[in-house]
């Protein structure tokens, strides 16, 4: 097994993420770097803080300039962070020291990392927001098609009363629909531009430091947070947050479909599930597996993530590294359960047969509570409380039918279908609240 499955060109496809990698590659955080070198001495330069002719050159040379991260190692070992090696790479390949000097003026490693963490972060969020929409399509789909179909609930692992389909599909999509909406509101404070010099002070760039920090954040489309953040790691414990709370809830719905697929419930089908080795009738469900299992790697993850985020004084190599380890991993799984999850919603086909026998099972006990509350409307509750106690425990010793044995005793009202109808309660439409809530705007 390698040390990163996502990595592996054995098991990436199975818990690995190529959009989400991508980002988090050493060619992707080099040139993220560069990119931030050249705007600040764009930004510099039109302030008056370094020379514009040697500020227009440094922002050409950041998109020209080709550095080969395994140039930057050896350095990087050494010196904790990447950034001295590039900064000297980059000024020698500029091959024009009279400008090549004016490189990273006034920042420190920090700054040019974050920021660029931040770049490549808004480009994960965009793919988090897509992955989001069209999953919430497709399971507001199957929840509006399904609202009215019938199926046991459970609780504790037991039946419990009926819901409908729809129903739970909704319950797996509303905590997606509001991650979605936490996502934008999450993005200013992810997504910030750092800019603080070595001890999170701007000397270097005198009174004009604010402005050169302002001016790089509307450069690099990124937010001002408008002082240090050097050692406040708040948004990456957020992002930490969001990461695990999303994770949980696709996970959620891998462990419901793990149990409605199992041997003898077989409420759904889902397309293309995986085969055994050597049981030629298994229909493994290896996909909502590998969603419960990326949902319990991201908790561990995001907690080690969180725990980062103790820095000691104005900058902590150690709680920053913990960071490094962590986060492009949680990242990637995260996204890895997303894309995985749209997969799987496209291919949930329910079973009305099976679900119509497991709530006719042991008799339809399961109305037993619905048949309480009917009844209580022409006795008092404790009453037909006890009536229907003694009908359940008829139930289990002949067999009959609960609606049956109720037809006997109460005539003139056909209870099973009376049942069948007002066990669902609110279930459908919250099936359908739930579809239309993922419609697009103005649909």
């Amino acid at each position: 097994m390698p040390a990163s499955p996502a990595d592996s060109p054995l098991y990436a496809r199975l818990f690995g993420d190529d959009e989400a990698a991508r980002l988090f590659s050493d060619s992707a955080e080099v040139r993220a770097m560069l990119l931030v070198e050249g705007a600040l001495a764009k930004v510099q330069g039109a302030l008056g803080v370094i020379p514009a002719e040697s500020a227009a050159f440094l922002h050409r040379a950041s998109f020209e300039v080709q550095i080969d991260p395994s140039a930057l190692a050896a350095e990087t070992a050494v010196n904790g962070v990447p950034v001295p090696a590039l900064v000297a790479a980059f000024r020698s390949a500029c091959n024009a020291p009279q400008h090549a000097a004016f490189a990273h003026w006034g920042a420190t490693s920090q700054d040019i990392m974050d920021s660029a963490l931040a770049l490549r972060l808004k480009r994960l969020f965009d793919l988090w927001d897509s992955r989001l929409e069209a999953l919430l399509a497709a399971l507001g789909t199957l929840a509006g098609h399904h609202a009215a179909l019938p199926m046991a609930a459970r609780t504790y692992g037991q039946l419990a009363t009926p819901t409908s389909f729809g129903a739970v599909v909704a319950g797996w999509g509303w905590p997606l629909l509001a991650q979605r909406q936490s996502l934008a509101a999450l993005r200013p404070a992810v997504l910030r531009v750092s800019l603080a010099g070595a001890a999170g002070t701007l000397s270097a760039m005198g009174e004009r430091g604010p402005e050169v920090r302002a001016a790089l954040a509307e450069a690099l489309g990124l937010a001002d947070p408008g002082h240090s953040w050097h050692a406040d790691r708040s948004g990456i414990g957020a992002l930490a947050g969001w990461m695990a709370t999303t994770a949980a809830a696709l996970g959620k719905l891998g462990e419901d479909l793990l149990l409605m697929t199992q041997s003898g419930l077989s409420e759904v089908g889902i397309a293309g599930a995986g085969g055994s080795s050597t049981m030629p009738q298994k229909q493994n469900p290896v996909g909502p597996s590998v969603l419960v299992a990326l949902a319990r790697q991201v908790a561990g993850l995001a907690a080690t993530l969180q725990g980062a985020g103790l820095h000691r004084q104005q900058r902590d190599g150690a709680a920053w590294f913990t960071e490094w380890l962590t986060l492009p991993q949680a990242a990637i799984s995260t996204s890895r359960a997303l894309g995985l999850a749209l997969q799987i919603a496209d291919k949930i086909t329910p079973d009305p047969a099976a679900m119509a026998r497991n709530l006719a099972a042991d008799g339809g006990l399961i109305h037993a509570e619905a048949l309480s509350f009917a009844l209580a409307g022409t006795m008092p509750r404790p009453e037909a409380q006890a009536v229907v106690k003694r009908l359940c425990d008829e139930v289990a010793k002949t067999g009959q039918p609960l609606a049956s044995l109720a037809a006997r005793d109460f005539p003139g009202t056909d209870w099973a279908a009376h049942l069948a109808l007002s066990s669902l309660g609110q279930a459908p439409a919250e099936a359908r609240a739930f579809a239309a809530a993922c419609q697009p705007s103005g649909q």
